[in-house]
């Protein structure tokens, strides 16, 4: 499946951002779905995933400030990023798990990724 996520942007903190990704190639309602980030550094970090049954786990650090949705009609996942701190920047990847059978095992186990896109938050 190929995935590509929308342009990214900068922000002050305190801002919000909604981050798509488009599949294309293949439908994506059978994949588990991850949105994951390089941090300043390379650090990388599961942010958010979404089973093909609808479940959800998400990052201690963004819980209950970021939501992970999906509308299968568009191939289209979404992550929506409310109160948005400066350790937030990072470069976002949109990323599916072809051979889970759809069940997010964890927040890191996507591995068929996009491009990336920047966001960064600024005071």
């Amino acid at each position: 499946v190929h995935l590509v996520e929308s342009v990214g942007g900068s922000v002050q903190a305190g801002g919000s951002l909604r981050l798509s990704c488009v599949g294309s190639g293949s439908t994506t309602s059978s994949l588990c779905m991850c949105l994951l980030r390089q941090l300043p550094g390379n650090q990388r970090e599961g942010v958010a995933s979404f089973g093909s049954d609808g479940s959800t786990m998400y990052a201690d650090s963004v819980q209950r400030r970021f939501t992970i949705s999906k509308d299968n009609a568009k191939n289209t996942l979404y992550l929506q990023k409310n109160r948005l701190k400066r350790e937030d920047t990072a470069k976002y990847y949109c990323a599916a798990a072809i051979r889970s059978g759809g069940y997010c095992y964890s927040l890191l186990g996507c591995d068929d990724w996009g491009k990336g896109t920047q966001v960064t938050v600024s005071s």
